[in-house]
């Protein structure tokens, strides 16, 4: 079953020319069955490289998915057309305000890892989303600083600045085989990690209600679930292109930023050779899992949804 895109939206194009199924709005209205309705609070600069990096990953299961883009209310983004956001984005005010409800929400990350959370300009209605999802999403999948923020908020679990930035393809341990978000995985796998901060397995474990199912010796804990707020935690990027690891030290080297070379990515570590991707089966993998545990639990009359 496909995932439902308006047809002018850049990744319609880019998903079906990968072969990913894709429907209109008006095409999906025929069918007789109930979507999942799944939202996504794009909080990072490259909106439209975010939303095929994600629509790619939900849109490859056998469930039809009508996929809706959110944006902060007063934050206005400086690297995607005014246009586009426009278009295709409504502020979360407006969709608080309608009443309605999801299936699934996904926060992404955001390059402010460097701040407190207090400090974000949009954090007050950042918090305001967590607290709404409570009510009004059966699953929320928090991603990178995404889920950073919400497990702070939930569990008030403190992010930790690093010497220096975890970057690179790492390998991680499946720490819950049983796990039905799991379902599938190898017992280590590669993850790509980009980031400044981290948190630490002993603060997540004081912390009741939360279970670490993904780990790495090297960048700790990686995806946390916490089933009393009917949420995901990831802090590494699944999600990632091929080339989106060398975008990121592209542009510094470029920049004339200091960064190092990222670990386990380039073959022999040589930027000059293209990367190989050794991550997308099990991010088909986790996200597919997620979409199906919605599919399995979620009420079908949608106005139940947090009740």
């Amino acid at each position: 079953m496909p995932i439902t895109l308006p047809a002018t939206l850049p990744a319609f194009d880019v998903l079906r020319n990968e072969g990913v199924m894709v429907m209109s709005p008006e095409r999906a209205a025929r069918q007789d069955i109930r979507p999942l309705r799944i939202g996504l609070l794009n909080l990072m600069p490259k909106k439209i490289q975010t939303e095929n990096q994600f629509a790619r990953l939900i849109g490859a299961t056998p469930l039809q998915i009508d996929l809706q883009l959110i944006r902060m209310t007063e934050h206005q983004t400086k690297n995607t057309a005014a246009d586009h956001m426009a278009t295709f984005y409504r502020p979360f005010q407006e969709v608080k305000a309608t009443g309605e409800k999801f299936d699934g929400l996904i926060i992404t990350g955001a390059p402010i890892e460097h701040l407190p959370f207090e400090q974000v300009t949009y954090w007050d209605e950042l918090c305001e989303v967590m607290a709404w999802t409570q009510s009004h999403v059966h699953s929320t999948f928090g991603v990178c600083w995404g889920g950073m923020a919400m497990i702070y908020h939930f569990h008030g679990v403190q992010k930790h600045m690093l010497d220096h930035k975890a970057f690179g393809c790492f390998r991680h341990q499946n720490l819950a085989p049983t796990s039905p978000y799991l379902r599938g995985f190898s017992d280590d796998f590669v993850i790509p990690v980009s980031r400044w901060t981290e948190m630490r397995q002993a603060e997540i474990d004081a912390a009741p209600g939360l279970k670490t199912l993904l780990g790495a010796q090297e960048t700790g804990p990686c995806l946390v679930e916490d089933a009393g707020h009917r949420a995901l935690y990831i802090f590494n990027h699944f999600e990632y292109d091929n080339e989106t690891l060398k975008q990121e030290y592209d542009r510094d080297v470029a920049n004339g930023t200091p960064i190092n070379v990222p670990m386990n990515y380039y073959p022999d570590d040589d930027p000059s050779r293209p990367p190989l991707n050794r991550w997308r089966s099990h991010a088909h993998l986790l996200y597919g899992n997620w979409i199906n545990e919605i599919y399995q639990t979620t009420p079908f009359e949608m106005e139940k949804i947090g009740n």
